[in-house]
């Protein structure tokens, strides 16, 4: 895997905090930022596909799909009371 180095500025208490995290769990800085952000990029697209899952819900059915959810909804009447 190949890697780029990049610097970034934050606070100096959020730096103390990665720090001692880092240590605490016995890995490098970088590797601790790198975890972080795969960790937030994966959040961002699980909301994403969680906003797409919301709309495609929130959609009202078309004629076609409620007059199938009609027919189903019959026939499933029928086996249930053993008329099928």
């Amino acid at each position: 895997m190949e890697s780029v180095k990049t610097a970034v500025s934050i606070r100096k208490s959020l730096f103390e905090e990665v720090e001692s995290l880092a240590r605490k769990m016995k890995v490098p800085r970088s590797r601790l930022f790198t975890l972080a952000l795969e960790d937030y990029i994966r959040r961002q697209e699980n909301r994403k596909l969680l906003m797409q899952i919301d709309a495609a819900y929130t959609e009202e059915p078309d004629p076609a799909e409620e007059t199938l959810r009609r027919q189903y909804r019959h026939q499933h009447r029928r086996m249930v009371e053993g008329e099928w």
